[in-house]
């Protein structure tokens, strides 16, 4: 962790330094996100087939809602920003039948804990492809380019004897989209839409935000959205298949 983190604030110290000092802005967003979550979960032990477990059936993972952190920084057409959150769910449930996870047996009627950790570092960069700001309430379309580090944990615990399995993944993951913003009423009333994702060889991620802003004062913002988030991971013997998605209001203070 701390290395991606100094490497992520290298990366934007030599962007914001590039920039044009009369067209610089930065700023700290943050927001509280409120998603459901559904999906499943499947770890093999090489000629030992896994389970396929439903989160929300299965292993009755309880949703969370958590915090994310933005920090930004841009000048002209360009545009970079890393953001960061952290989930952490669990559940626990009686198993119906026997699974097996990662080579080990979890047997009908044994009580089980299972957590999905995961935590999701996301480098940003925009460059406007369209700039009408000035052009009525303004208007604006950028192409967007991602690296997000994508690094989760899965465990599964017996409550009845002594016995758990769990599987790490990490991997940085490039996405690809655009971003919308629309003023609606000059700069008081804003609505901004981003869209990315990619599909690769063993699986794909889809990331998508709408949202409404309101500038009460100047520097500050006030917004409110929805996010959804899709993940697909095959990696031979791992499969994770879930999306979160929900609604989220936070604050962003610019400079």
């Amino acid at each position: 962790m701390k290395k991606i983190l100094l490497l992520i604030i290298s990366i934007m110290v030599v962007f914001g330094a590039a920039l044009p000092a009369q067209a610089f802005e930065a700023g700290v967003r943050g927001y509280y996100w409120f998603p459901t979550i559904s999906g499943d979960v499947k770890y093999s032990d090489g000629s030992l087939n896994g389970t396929k477990l439903d989160l929300e059936d299965d292993l009755n993972i309880d949703d969370e809602y958590y915090p994310v952190g933005e920090v930004f920084i841009g000048g002209g057409d360009h545009h970079l920003s890393f953001s960061f959150y952290r989930a952490d769910y669990d559940g626990t449930a009686t198993l119906t039948e026997d699974i097996n996870f990662g080579g080990e047996t979890f047997p009908a009627g044994d009580r089980i804990k299972s957590s999905l950790e995961y935590d999701v570092y996301d480098l940003t960069y925009q460059y406007d492809l369209l700039d009408l700001e000035n052009v009525l309430a303004g208007f604006s379309l950028g192409l967007v380019g991602r690296l997000r580090v994508y690094d989760v944990e899965v465990e599964i615990k017996s409550r009845t004897v002594d016995q758990s399995e769990k599987e790490d993944y990490t991997v940085p993951i490039p996405l690809f989209g655009l971003n919308l913003h629309l003023g609606i009423l000059a700069d008081v009333l804003e609505a901004r839409i981003l869209a990315s994702g990619i599909g690769y060889w063993d699986g794909y991620m889809v990331d998508g935000q709408a949202e409404l802003s309101f500038t009460p004062i100047p520097f500050v913002d006030i917004h409110a959205g929805y996010r959804t988030f899709f993940v697909d991971v095959d990696a031979s013997d791992f499969e994770l298949n879930y999306n979160t998605s929900g609604f989220y209001g936070g604050v962003t203070i610019s400079f």
